[in-house]
């Protein structure tokens, strides 16, 4: 995604942190050593920063961790990737008390891919050479994804680009830090092939790590950590294959679609005709590609036959379950410059308004004059008694709203103004 900067002045005191960053001489130009350092294969992390953590310094708050490689690439045979990933996991587990567990299907803390260009999350690959990887720093959802350029041509060995010294590389973004500028660190930007046979740390590396989770105790007469292979429970948050649901279970966005409910979380959607028969999981990559992921809220407007998915700043447009163009900014329907994402949405079929939850308030667009109305926006909790917590996703059901907050749904009658009924979340795909 481009995005136009103001002026030029940014671009020059960015090569000048550039420089700076990587010890060169500071002229703001791209002068030749600039320049050769720029065309270095490398992670798709910015290097424009002053800290070796991520800012707000975000951590896993658990020690073990579980990993999954969702896809392989065609370059290594499936074992070899396997233990790339692990003895780059191992490289971090060997430093700090972190424990990385292997499963083989359901949402994993560190989902792993190999992707090719526009991938759905913002940050397209470049084809060969270029940007190697890129990894989220921890946290839900897309927090510690490790993704890497399908067009590369990834070795074992020496030549192309080392699987395992760029995972190693990038999962070190996944568990927190940032950037080095120490030449001799593994957290350098630029490739530097490292041999994984017998690999340690260097300092400024374990320095980092040791900062944000304190060094691994070594207990005397037991051999060194593992990466455990074994596959634990099916991880929360995902009905099983037996049936069995979990009770817990929230929504990231819902919406009716056609005559359809669409249920979202995290990388899975649940497709539900009006009757409970036959609700199955589906990826969301596999049918809504761009959105790969994390659907924060959705609305379908009946009449035009449109309905609107919201992720982070952009919303996209589709046609059943057919996206419509490019990603768009969530700007173009009014909202504030500090809104950098919408919780839920729903369309009123009566009022040709469509409510926008935001934290504690919502908004209300007006989908015939196609504005943002005035006096808003105002508090949910004033607006509709009853409802507690956060809304996480709404829509609108034969005249009655339906809000999901955490594992509850809450029916909402806006004649009587008032909550006329409480379920579970997962009733609603037939828990």
């Amino acid at each position: 995604m481009a995005e136009m900067v103001a002026g030029d002045i940014s671009m020059s005191s960015k090569v000048k942190k550039m420089q700076t960053f990587f010890g060169l001489q500071v002229t703001g130009k791209l002068d030749y050593s600039t320049i050769t350092v720029m065309k270095k294969p490398r992670c798709g992390i910015p290097d424009v920063a002053n800290y070796h953590l991520f800012p707000g310094e975000p951590k896993w708050q658990k020690s073990t961790l579980t990993y999954r490689i969702a896809n392989y690439t065609s370059s290594l045979s499936k074992p070899d990737v396997d233990r790339a990933v692990e003895m780059g996991l191992k490289a971090w587990s060997d430093a700090a008390p972190l424990n990385f567990v292997k499963i083989s299907q359901g949402e994993a803390d560190i989902m792993i891919s190999f992707e090719a260009g526009d991938h759905g999350d913002s940050y397209p690959f470049d084809g060969p050479r270029g940007t190697l990887a890129h990894a989220f720093a921890p946290g839900e959802g897309l927090g510690g994804d490790t993704h890497f350029d399908n067009a590369e041509r990834w070795t074992t060995g020496a030549h192309g680009f080392n699987l395992f010294t760029v995972a190693a590389h990038e999962f070190g973004h996944a568990l927190g830090l940032g950037h080095s500028s120490d030449p001799s660190a593994l957290m350098y930007p630029t490739y530097k092939y490292q041999h994984p046979i017998g690999f340690r740390l260097p300092k400024d590396d374990v320095k980092g790590i040791q900062a944000l989770y304190g060094p691994r105790k070594v207990v005397l007469g037991r051999p060194p950590t593992r990466v455990n292979r074994t596959v634990p429970q099916q991880p929360a948050h995902k009905p099983n294959h037996s049936g069995q649901c979990d009770s817990n279970l929230s929504f990231d966005a819902v919406t009716v679609l056609g005559n359809e409910f669409l249920f979202f979380k995290d990388r899975t959607f649940w497709r539900r005709q009006t009757q409970l028969s036959n609700i199955r999981p589906s990826s969301i990559a596999s049918s809504f590609p761009q959105l790969m992921s994390n659907v924060d809220a959705a609305y379908e407007v009946a009449e035009k036959g449109t309905a609107y998915f919201f992720k982070g700043p952009h919303y996209w447009t589709t046609r059943g379950l057919q996206i419509q163009g490019s990603p768009r900014n969530i700007y173009d329907f009014g909202f504030p410059s500090n809104i950098q994402k919408v919780d839920a949405a729903v369309h009123l079929k009566d009022s040709k308004k469509t409510l926008f939850f935001v934290g504690s308030e919502y908004y209300s667009y007006d989908e015939k004059e196609r504005i943002m109305e005035n006096d808003y926006p105002k508090s949910i909790e004033d607006e509709f008694s009853g409802l507690e917590g956060k809304i996480d996703a709404a829509m609108e059901v034969n005249g009655f709203i339906y809000f999901f907050s955490g594992p509850k749904a809450y029916k909402y009658d806006t004649e009587k103004e008032e909550v006329v009924n409480i379920r579970k979340s997962s009733s609603w795909i037939g828990c």
